[in-house]
């Protein structure tokens, strides 16, 4: 089944000029979803690791394009838990939104649900945090407008990604430091 996304707002194409007006994070809220097939699902028919990571992947960039306006490249993903297996006919569903802006980088969150196709339980499987970068047709960064938190939880999500930047920009150094002294 391929991904549906749900329209939040009615959108327009925009002048060149309105690209960088600071947007709602409601713009980007994305829908998606799977249904869990054969091909998808390892011997015990649980959902394959990679096809669950390359959905989520999917589904962030859904919400970093509809912030962006343009094209997005994924930059990095953090941590990311596989909570509980779904299984073939069970429905896999992914919500995100762009939680903040760096300039031409995106955090997007995601997170994951799973739909039991008979009984409609559902179930939280897996949630992540990935980067994407922006990019023009060449793939050179472009800057992205900012995003604008307007709910509590928006808000708090907006924070939370400021203090996962500064981890992941203390991560990166550490890294260097290391391959530096090798």
């Amino acid at each position: 089944m391929r991904a549906v996304l749900r329209a939040g707002s009615q959108k327009r194409n925009m002048e060149p000029s309105e690209k960088l007006n600071p947007r709602p994070v409601a713009d980007s809220i994305s829908e998606m979803v799977e249904l869990v097939l054969p091909n998808d699902t390892n011997p015990l028919q649980a959902l394959l690791g990679g096809r669950l990571m390359h959905w989520i992947d999917v589904a962030g960039a859904l919400a970093a394009y509809r912030h962006s306006r343009g094209f997005v490249v994924t930059a990095s993903t953090d941590h990311l838990d596989f909570l509980t297996p779904a299984r073939i006919g069970d429905l896999v569903i992914f919500k995100s939104s762009v939680n903040r802006v760096f300039n031409t980088s995106m955090e997007v969150g995601i997170k994951v649900w799973v739909e039991s196709y008979f009984t409609g339980e559902r179930r939280h499987i897996s949630s992540a945090y990935l980067t994407y970068v922006a990019v023009d047709r060449e793939g050179h960064k472009i800057p992205v407008a900012p995003v604008v938190p307007e709910a509590p939880e928006e808000i708090r999500r907006f924070e939370d990604a400021g203090h996962r930047r500064e981890i992941r920009r203390a991560e990166k150094m550490r890294k260097a430091d290391v391959a530096n002294r090798v």
